[in-house]
């Protein structure tokens, strides 16, 4: 089959001489066998150009619906194993149309906290708007917003300080936070340190400030003839000398006076012989003497302010019993006294000093502005009291004494035994 290859391989020189000469040496089946042969090498060739044709249409094609089934496919659910090679869209949060009264930015899900009237992020609301407690230091719970706050101090507590053992001052009512330490005294009274500075601990370092009281009593023109003594005990001695009479909610003062009773006889019938019948009706009398009043004495450790309120309020029991006023009812003489204590708060507070000769005043600055603050809610407790003999009672002596003065108005209760309306 040379002649077959001398196809493929191309024309030599002698195929070219036979055309050029125009000489046919070969035979006819020869010559059919060629002409065969290249027209099967002819569909051959155009069989195999159509074929990578067809191939390279259809890897295109593959390529296209590939391409086209992604498109399709992307938001579809990924396959298990294809989780790793897949990036998840960013979903945006809802926003609800307000912004938050701290920060100025969008609040978005709905997730905020109202607090008067304004809308916090709950993140904004702890950090600029909801309060602390001032005892543990923690927020108060977001949603229960309610707690403590002390009526003249401001201090705000949770609820369960007031069962939990927190220590509460025994003067300023004033609970211990975790910045400060409270001291306990033997009867079991706790004091914070700004009240300690100022407190009267013994009978001869309050002698000072007993002398200043009666000195103001005598500016009103109302001198204690008598020179009442003073004694500064515990809360085991005070209760002790009051066992079973009515007193105060918690004693701290106490004016002792020695009086005796009497039946006096204020209407009697004839004794009728014939039927021996005895017929009189008697009423209590009380007898006085001069020296009537026997002690003042006041519970120790509370500061300055506080144990000059409680003296003031004593010694005017010790005047009106001097005075003859021992008749009166509870409530006009705990009310009067109440007045006297409140106007010696006001003087003192007005004034920012005193008489310094005391040594626990010396030791302080009375200027301070605890101190005033502390006058101002040693008043308050007096004027909103809600007892019956101290509360209601001062504020009936009070109203007497703020329209009539005070001398009218002890004038109206000498007579009267009550209050001038």
């Amino acid at each position: 089959m040379e002649w077959l290859q001398q196809i493929f391989d191309g024309p030599n020189h002698e195929a070219l001489e036979w055309k050029y000469h125009g000489k046919d040496v070969r035979s006819q089946d020869e010559k059919e066998d060629i002409d065969r042969a290249i027209r099967e090498s002819l569909l051959e060739e155009r069989k195999g150009k159509r074929v990578i044709d067809n191939e390279f249409h259809l890897e295109e094609d593959e390529h296209l619906a590939r391409a086209l089934q992604e498109s399709l496919n992307i938001n579809e659910s990924p396959r298990q194993h294809d989780y790793e090679n897949i990036i998840q869209p960013y979903s945006f949060p809802s926003f609800t149309g307000f912004i938050c009264h701290a920060c100025n930015l969008p609040i978005s899900n709905n997730e905020y906290v109202m607090y008067e009237n304004y809308r916090y992020h709950n993140s904004c609301y702890n950090d600029h708007s909801h309060p602390k407690c001032d005892v543990c230091n923690n927020f108060f719970a977001t949603k229960a917003s309610k707690y403590r706050v002390h009526p003249f101090w401001d201090q705000k507590s949770c609820y369960h300080h007031d069962y939990d053992g927190t220590p509460r001052c025994s003067s300023c009512e004033r609970l211990e936070s975790r910045n400060t330490h409270y001291t306990f005294l033997e009867d079991g009274r706790k004091f914070c340190q700004e009240c300690l500075e100022t407190a009267i601990m013994s009978t001869e370092e309050c002698l000072p400030l007993y002398f200043d009281i009666q000195e103001f009593f005598e500016g009103l023109n109302m001198k204690v003839e008598q020179q009442v003594p003073l004694h500064l005990v515990d809360r085991h001695a005070l209760n002790e000398v009051e066992k079973g009479e009515k007193s105060a909610p918690e004693l701290i003062g106490l004016c002792m006076s020695e009086t005796r009773d009497v039946n006096s006889v204020v209407r009697s019938s004839r004794i009728m012989e014939a039927f021996r019948i005895k017929i009189m009706k008697t009423n209590p009398y009380k007898l006085k003497c001069k020296w009537e009043v026997t002690v003042i004495m006041v519970l120790f450790g509370f500061p300055r302010l506080l144990t000059g309120s409680i003296l003031a309020h004593e010694l005017m029991h010790a005047w009106l019993n001097l005075e003859g006023y021992s008749t009166v009812s509870r409530d006009v003489k705990e009310g009067i006294c109440q007045v006297l204590a409140h106007m010696w708060l006001e003087s003192e507070i007005k004034s920012g000093s005193g008489n310094t000769s005391s040594s626990s005043s010396s030791k302080m600055d009375r200027h301070s502005k605890f101190e005033k603050n502390f006058g101002e809610f040693c008043k308050r407790n007096i004027e909103n009291d809600r007892s019956k003999d101290y509360g209601d009672g001062f504020r009936a002596a009070n109203r007497a004494v703020n329209k009539y003065g005070l001398r009218t108005t002890l004038a109206h209760i000498g007579k009267t035994g009550s209050f001038p309306h």
